[in-house]
C-alpha cells in the first residue's frame, strides 16, 4: 500500500470519527436540559450566570458536543486501532477488539469516578474564594471546567492500554515498570494534584492518586501475559525455522547392463544385451555397482 492509499484511508477513517461524533452530538442536544440538570447536581444547586446572548445556544452546543466525544469513544478509537492493524501481526489483531472493550470500560469508569469527586471538587474551589469577592457562576465556563474535567478523568483511565501499547511495541517492559515504581509513583501523585485543585494537598491527591496506582498495577500484570505471549510466539517461530528440511531422495541412477567383450564400451539402454558399435556380446559380469 502506497503513502497516498495511507493518506486516503486516514481521511476516510477521519470522516467516521467526526460523523459518529456529530451524529451523536445532535441526539444529545435535544436532551442538553436534562444532561445540565445532571452536570449541576454535584454543585449543590449552584444558579448558573449567562452574560451574552449567545450563552444559551453555546452552553447546549458545547454539552452535546462533549457528549458526542465521549458517547462516540468506541467508534473512534475501532477506527484507530484499524488504521493501525496492517502493521501488526497476526497475533496482535486478535488483541484489538479485546482492547477496545476494555478501554471502554476504562474510560466510563474514569468519567463516572470524576463525576464522584466533583462535589467535593467544587465545593472546596468556592471556600477559595474570599468574604470580599462575590462568586458570579458563568453558565458557560462552568459546563466547560466540568466537561472537561470528566473527559480528562476518563482518559487518565486509559493508563493500562497506553502502557500495554508500550509493551507490545517494546518500547518498555515489566521489568523496568517494577524497578521504576516509585518513580512512576511519583509522576501518578503529581497529576492527581494537578486534577484536584483542592486547598488539601495530600488527602485529595491521595484520593485520586489510588484508582491510578492500581491500574499501574494491572498494567504490568497485562505486560507480563503479553511478554509471555509474545515469547512463546517467537520460540514457535524459531523452532519452525529450524526444524530440517525433508529431502527427497535421488532416483537411483540406471546402471549399464554391461560392457562391450571387444571395445569395452557402454550400452545406450539398461536391457541391451549386444554392443551398440561392434554388435559384441556384453560382459554382464562387469556391470557397475
Amino acid at each position: 500500500m502506497s503513502l497516498l492509499d495511507h493518506l486516503e484511508e486516514l481521511r476516510w477513517r477521519i470522516l467516521l470519527s467526526v460523523a459518529a461524533i456529530l451524529g451523536i452530538a445532535i441526539v444529545a442536544l435535544f436532551f442538553s436540559d436534562n444532561i445540565l440538570k445532571f452536570l449541576l447536581l454535584p454543585s449543590g444547586g449552584m444558579r448558573l450566570k449567562a452574560f451574552n446572548i449567545m450563552d444559551g445556544f453555546m452552553i447546549k452546543f458545547h454539552i452535546s458536543l462533549y457528549i458526542g466525544i465521549a458517547a462516540a469513544f468506541p467508534i473512534w478509537a475501532f477506527q484507530l486501532y484499524q488504521f493501525f492493524s496492517p502493521a501488526l501481526l497476526k497475533h496482535e489483531r486478535r488483541l484489538i477488539l479485546p482492547a477496545l472493550v476494555f478501554s471502554s470500560i476504562l474510560f466510563a469508569l474514569g468519567v463516572a469516578f470524576g463525576y464522584y469527586m466533583l462535589q467535593e471538587i467544587i465545593k472546596v474551589l468556592k471556600d477559595l474564594f474570599p468574604s470580599e469577592v462575590d462568586f458570579l457562576p458563568a453558565a458557560q465556563e462552568f459546563i466547560s471546567f466540568v466537561m472537561f474535567f470528566l473527559l480528562t478523568c476518563g482518559l487518565l483511565f486509559q493508563l493500562p492500554i497506553l502502557l500495554t501499547i508500550l509493551i507490545q511495541l517494546r518500547v518498555l517492559s515489566t521489568d523496568l515498570l517494577q524497578k521504576q515504581r516509585r518513580v512512576a509513583y511519583f509522576v501518578l501523585f503529581g497529576i492527581a494534584e494537578l486534577v484536584t485543585p483542592v486547598a488539601d494537598p495530600i488527602i485529595a491527591p491521595l484520593v485520586v492518586m489510588g484508582p491510578l496506582v492500581m491500574l499501574y498495577e494491572i498494567s504490568i500484570l497485562a505486560g507480563k501475559r503479553i511478554e509471555k505471549q509474545r515469547l512463546k510466539f517467537e520460540l514457535d517461530e524459531a523452532e519452525k525455522q529450524a526444524a530440517p528440511i525433508a529431502v527427497q531422495p535421488e532416483a537411483a541412477h540406471p546402471q549399464p547392463a554391461g560392457l562391450c567383450r571387444q571395445c569395452g564400451a557402454a550400452p545406450k539402454t539398461t536391457d541391451a544385451r549386444y554392443c551398440d558399435h561392434c554388435g559384441s556380446p556384453l560382459v554382464k559380469m562387469e556391470v557397475f555397482a
